[in-house]
């Protein structure tokens, strides 16, 4: 749990205020107001209050439909169920205008207009890697997305998915045995589904957290679940689909993360197995053929440097960015970390796997996992193939 003094930093990085974050849900009850009509309003309009005072005339001159404009003229008071979930500890509304904002989903079209989150909202930041595959996999399509997804989350990667049964569920379940997950839902942030992953989402919260675009009370809908698929692809820096039938979700995934600019990645298998044919689909397009974990972490390990850079030069730009940002924005006082400092005096010039390093250090190997990665963002260290690191030797 986080103390009330972290908790604080987190709500004053959101840049939000009860007023604000009322105004946040009258807006986003708006009918026929969706992401990018949000989106084109806040390019004239800094806060939400203005909109829902701007003139009807202004609000039609800026092509908003009329039944928005009527319901923006005598709004309606907050969703009370909304406002009392919001009230609840660890549960967060965060919106383009934050520090914490996701630099990955600025690059979307179509990104969400806010997102509400259990749990850790500084994951968000961190790189992630998504893992997406068939609800009916074989026991060796989960036994993949569970080994996988443990390798990426030893490495420092956070693994994002959808929280469905089959590939999606075993893809979280490794991800927590060395690190932490993210589940995007298809439906409000109070409603898990499928139900039978009520604990698993829980878990989650512990270390990373739940995500959702829609307002809580918000059931489970078909048409939900490909607005999900867009926000698990675009907060990745890359989607590896692991089993999939032809008409599977997670091919949608693929293509959506193929449409933002992002590396997929597929897992290949028997000719004999139709769930292996939208893996097998997707390498005939330009997919990146993965076939170990190694090989993974290694084709995502350059673009989490590019990541972390972007953060940085970001957050240097916020006043209101003052706390380091796990796993993406390097403490600038790791060089007095007593943790850092035993991992370093672990660290020789020859590449050493996270294991040897675990046991030189008498770390955790999520610890050793995490503090790897920001050491590699600081230049300290070079990752080699393998999941092997070395002192970086000085130029």
């Amino acid at each position: 749990m986080r103390s009330k003094d972290v908790q604080t930093i987190v709500l004053s990085k959101l840049n939000m205020d009860d007023t604000t974050s009322k105004d946040w849900l009258v807006l986003l009850g708006a009918p026929a107001l969706g992401p990018k009509r949000l989106s084109l309003l806040f390019q004239q309009f800094s806060h939400p209050s203005e909109i829902i005072g701007a003139s009807c005339n202004t609000l039609k001159n800026m092509g908003i439909p009329g039944a928005a404009i009527d319901y923006l003229r005598q709004p309606p008071a907050p969703d009370q169920r909304s406002v009392e979930w919001l009230a609840k500890p660890n549960h967060y509304l965060l919106t383009p205008a934050s520090s914490l904002w996701p630099t990955q989903l600025e690059a979307l079209d179509d990104a969400p207009a806010a997102l509400f989150v259990v749990g850790d909202v500084e994951a968000l930041m961190s790189p992630q890697v998504a893992i997406v595959g068939s609800r009916n996999a074989t026991r060796d399509g989960l036994d993949n997305a569970s080994r996988f997804a443990r390798t990426l989350a030893k490495a420092g990667f956070t693994v994002t998915s959808g929280l469905a049964l089959g590939v999606d569920t075993a893809a979280h379940r490794g991800a927590l045995t060395a690190g932490r997950t993210i589940a995007v839902l298809g439906s409000g942030p109070d409603s898990i589904y499928p139900a039978s992953n009520q604990s698993l989402a829980m878990a989650i919260v512990g270390s990373g957290c739940v995500v959702s675009e829609f307002m809580p009370g918000t059931p489970p809908r078909r048409a939900h679940f490909p607005r999900r698929n867009r926000i698990i692809s675009g907060l990745s820096l890359g989607t590896l689909v692991i089993e999939a039938g032809l008409n599977s979700g997670s091919l949608i995934t693929a293509r959506l993360a193929a449409e933002q600019g992002r590396t997929v990645c597929a897992l290949p298998g028997s000719i004999h197995n139709p769930m292996a044919k939208g893996c097998h689909r997707l390498i005939k397009e330009g997919a990146t053929l993965i076939e170990t974990a190694n090989e993974l972490v290694d084709t995502m390990r350059p673009l989490a440097l590019g990541l972390g850079e972007d953060i940085r030069r970001r957050l240097s730009d916020d006043d209101s960015a003052s706390a380091p940002i796990e796993a993406a924005n390097a403490d600038p006082n790791i060089a007095q970390d007593a943790d850092y400092q035993c991992l370093q005096q672990a660290l020789g010039y020859d590449p050493q796997a996270i294991d040897q390093l675990v046991e030189r250090s008498g770390l955790s190997a999520s610890a050793v996992s995490s503090m790897l990665l920001i050491l590699e963002l600081e230049g300290v260290v070079n990752a080699y193939p393998g999941g092997r690191y070395a002192k970086a030797r000085a130029q």
